[in-house]
C-alpha cells in the first residue's frame, strides 16, 4: 500500500482518512440558511449573512456563499435600464427623530380578487415603520385617525412628505395637519423618487410580505404584517444604517443628540 501511494502522490493517511461529505460538514450551516430562508423568503445572500451573524454565527462569508449557491437559494437580480444621465438630488437625512416622515399607499388583492390598501408611514431619521393601516377604503379622515394614535405614542413630525394623492389633499387632513403643526410637503407629480424612503419601503413589503402569501380576508393581512412590522423594525438589519436594526438605531441616534446637546 505504502508503494501504491507512492506511486500515484497520495499520502496514506489520505487514503485511509474516511470521506466525509459536504452536506455533513456544513449541516449546522445549511440548518440556518434554510431556517432564515423559509421565514424571510426574499432576502438575498448579504441579508442572510448579515443575520446570521447578529445571531452570534461566526462562518466565513465565502463558505456561507458557497452552501447558499449549492442550495440554489440565489434570487434573480433585475437588471437596469439604460437611462440618460441625469443630475442626482440627494435626499435629505434627517439628524433627529421626527424631523421629517413619509407616507404612501400600496395597493394589493385578496384572493378572492376583492382589492385593498394599505397607508405606510415611516421616520426618515432610523428607516421605522411606524403604521401601517389596511383597509378597502382609506379616506382622508381616516389618516387623521392614524396620526391621532401615533401622536400620544411617538409625537408628530415636523414634516410630513407624500405625494399628490386625494387623501393628502382633503380639506380634512390638511386643516388638522395645520392645527397640529406638522407641514405637509408634496413632492412633484411624476417624481416619485423625490420620496424614495418609503418607496423603499413599499417594494420590501410588497416583497417579503403581500407577494409571498395569498389572504382570504383583511384579518389575515393585519396579523401577518403587525408580526412582519416587529421584524423590520427589531430584527432586519438595513444597508444604510450600517446593518442595524431601526430599533438600534433610535437608541444610537437618541445617545448621540443628547451628547450633541449637552456639548
Amino acid at each position: 500500500m505504502q508503494r501504491s501511494c507512492r506511486c500515484i502522490g497520495l499520502s496514506r493517511a489520505a487514503y485511509y482518512r474516511v470521506p466525509v461529505y459536504a452536506s455533513e460538514t456544513d449541516h449546522d450551516v445549511i440548518k440556518a440558511l434554510n431556517a432564515l430562508v423559509e421565514r424571510h423568503p426574499r432576502w438575498g445572500f448579504w441579508k442572510c449573512f448579515k443575520a446570521l451573524r447578529r445571531l452570534g454565527q461566526l462562518w466565513n462569508h465565502k463558505r456561507v456563499y458557497r452552501v447558499y449557491c449549492t442550495l440554489q437559494l440565489n434570487q434573480k437580480r433585475r437588471t437596469k435600464k439604460r437611462l440618460p444621465q441625469r443630475i442626482k438630488q440627494p435626499l435629505l437625512v434627517p439628524q433627529q427623530p421626527n424631523q421629517t416622515w413619509s407616507a404612501d399607499f400600496v395597493s394589493d388583492a385578496l384572493y378572492a380578487g376583492r382589492r385593498f390598501r394599505t397607508f405606510n408611514v415611516s421616520d426618515d431619521f432610523n428607516r421605522e415603520c411606524l403604521a401601517v393601516e389596511i383597509d378597502t377604503s382609506l379616506t382622508g379622515t381616516r389618516l387623521v385617525r392614524v396620526f391621532g394614535r401615533l401622536r400620544p405614542e411617538r409625537g408628530l413630525p415636523n414634516v410630513l412628505r407624500a405625494d399628490n394623492g386625494p387623501e393628502f389633499l382633503s380639506g380634512d387632513f390638511v386643516a388638522w395637519a395645520e392645527t397640529n403643526g406638522m407641514a405637509i410637503q408634496y413632492i412633484q407629480p411624476g417624481e416619485p423618487n423625490q420620496n424614495a424612503y418609503i418607496e423603499r419601503f413599499n417594494r420590501t413589503y410588497r416583497e417579503e410580505l403581500l407577494s409571498m402569501y395569498l389572504f382570504n380576508n383583511l384579518s389575515e393581512v393585519r396579523e401577518e404584517t403587525y408580526w412582519w412590522r416587529n421584524d423590520y423594525n427589531e430584527l432586519r438589519p438595513h444597508d444604510s444604517l450600517g446593518d442595524m436594526t431601526p430599533a438600534e438605531y433610535m437608541g444610537n441616534g437618541t445617545r448621540n443628540s443628547a451628547l450633541n446637546l449637552s456639548t
